[in-house]
């Protein structure tokens, strides 16, 4: 029996609501939901910020309002919740939240959803965002040395290879481009991730963010920036990998994959 997982970066829960995110949510068809950037405090949720009757959720919120913010939401059964990833200024951006979920024929799958900084606002915040990177890579090595099927989904901020950017010689100076932040993406791998949607998709170039300047969108000039990075183990268990372009949610695409 096989299961979905899907992640989306909202630019905001409350703006996707306006654009048909509740309607959307239950055609998708997925069993698990990943979010970023919802962008909302507690005290502004409507039902439609909400998980929908018969789901369990986690959520976690920056200090900041109208900033960040990450969730996870469940038909599945939920095991176990977390939203912490041990780097304090990241925790109070609200940056990541994880789930452990009862999968059908696979038991236990433990769930990210994750939002890496962006660093093209400033040389502040891309020194950030390295910061950031350098911890989330041990904490990737943790998980994989704990030996639970893992995937970690979200906005990682990084267009990994040329494949994965729309123009890549006139963006290898731009932040989510630079060198360094694709030889992360390499080291990630290196340690025995598997980036899912290239596994299953190795000469698609398709994109998942684009600007919104220019008509970057209708004239496809987009980045790969959203990510189901996973386990040896629950790799080897998907069987479909795709990028929703037309949900018309935010400024990214919803990314799915299905495992068996």
């Amino acid at each position: 029996m096989s299961w979905t997982l899907t992640s989306l970066n909202l630019n905001g829960i409350r703006s996707a609501a306006r654009k048909g995110f509740t309607d959307w949510q239950p055609k998708e068809g997925c069993d698990v939901l990943a979010l970023q950037e919802l962008r909302i405090q507690e005290e502004q949720l409507k039902a439609e910020h909400r998980p929908p009757e018969g789901w369990e959720g986690v959520r976690v919120q920056a200090e900041k309002k109208g900033y960040s913010g990450v969730a996870a939401w469940s038909r599945l059964p939920v095991l176990e919740t977390g939203s912490s990833m041990g780097l304090d200024w990241a925790d109070k951006e609200g940056r990541c939240c994880w789930m452990i979920v009862d999968t059908p024929s696979f038991g236990p799958v433990k769930v990210y959803s994750l939002y890496i900084p962006s660093g093209s606002a400033s040389e502040l915040r891309q020194n950030m965002k390295d910061a950031f990177l350098d911890h989330w890579l041990e904490q990737c090595q943790r998980l994989l040395n704990e030996g639970m099927p893992t995937v970690v989904c979200g906005d990682y901020n990084i267009a990994h290879c040329e494949i994965d950017i729309h123009n890549p010689k006139g963006n290898k100076n731009n932040s989510g481009f630079l060198a360094h932040e694709r030889a992360w993406m390499d080291r990630l791998l290196d340690q025995g991730w598997h980036d899912v949607y290239r596994q299953l998709n190795p000469n698609v170039q398709e994109y998942s963010w684009w600007s919104n300047r220019g008509r970057a969108r209708e004239l496809n000039r987009g980045w790969r920036l959203d990510y189901h990075i996973a386990t040896p183990d629950l790799a080897a268990r998907a069987e479909a990998a795709w990028i929703s372009r037309s949900a018309g949610l935010s400024d990214h695409a919803p990314v799915s994959v299905r495992y068996r």
